[in-house]
Order: structure tokens, then C-alpha cells, then sequence
């Protein structure tokens, strides 16, 4: 019996014309992370949406309402980046996001288009950073 392929199962969730770029994302985040174990995250996110998202990496983070839940370091959702970790009290997707290239970058998470917009070198920075111990 084979096991369990978490990033399989997201990646056939995903429209056909954004499954290239972000099975090259997760590409890349496996070479620059491999230490973080892929997993899925099922939930409803801030703004009330319900999401799919691939994790890497497994934390422990306190909720809005003060509940500790479940979280990852980094997720993929379609083509956006959740970044959990920080440098000097600033989330990583904003200490990177001017290098990034064409991104949106909010607090802790960082949307783009096509991962052609992005300088990889850039990504792969915040994706190594992001998976160092605490």
C-alpha cells in the first residue's frame, strides 16, 4: 500500500491553468524546506472562507479567540504564500516582499499571479528562512 500524497491530493483540487505554477512553488519549497513535512490544513480563514491549504511544517499558534490550533510555518493556497514565521518582529512576507518581484503582500502572506512574476532566488530566500527552527 502507498502512502498518503497530501500535495497529490491538492494539486488535483486545483484549476488546470494555475497547477503548473503552484506545483513549481511547492517544488521549490521542498528544495529550500525539506525538513518540513507536507500535510493538508482544512478551515475556515479570517474573512469567513472556507480553505484548502497545502501545509509545511507543523506549529502551534493561538487563535483570535485564544485557542491554540494547529497551524503551519508555510501554506500554499492556489497562488498565494502563507509565511508564519518573523525576523526582528515583522512576518517574513513583508521583510521580502520589496525583493519578491510582482507580488501582493500583506501581513503574513504574500499573492501573485504566475510564479514568473517572482524572482525564485528571492522565494527561495523567505522559504529557507521560514523553515529554520525557532
Amino acid at each position: 500500500m502507498t502512502g498518503h500524497d497530501p500535495a497529490a491530493e491538492f494539486f488535483a483540487g486545483l484549476p488546470p491553468q494555475r497547477r503548473a505554477d503552484a506545483e513549481a512553488v511547492h517544488d521549490l519549497i521542498r528544495a529550500a524546506a525539506p525538513r518540513l513535512t507536507p500535510w493538508i490544513w482544512r478551515g475556515v480563514m479570517w474573512g469567513g472562507t472556507d480553505q484548502t491549504i497545502l501545509g509545511y511544517g507543523r506549529i502551534a499558534q493561538t487563535n483570535r479567540g485564544g485557542a491554540t490550533v494547529e497551524w503551519f510555518r508555510i501554506g500554499l493556497a492556489y497562488l498565494s504564500l502563507y509565511v508564519s514565521a518573523t525576523r526582528d518582529g515583522r512576518y517574513l512576507a513583508q521583510v521580502y516582499g520589496p525583493r519578491l518581484g510582482k507580488a501582493k503582500i500583506g501581513s503574513s502572506a504574500l499573492s501573485f499571479r504566475r510564479l514568473a512574476d517572482l524572482d525564485r532566488s528571492v522565494l527561495t530566500e523567505l522559504v529557507a528562512e521560514a523553515a529554520r527552527p525557532d
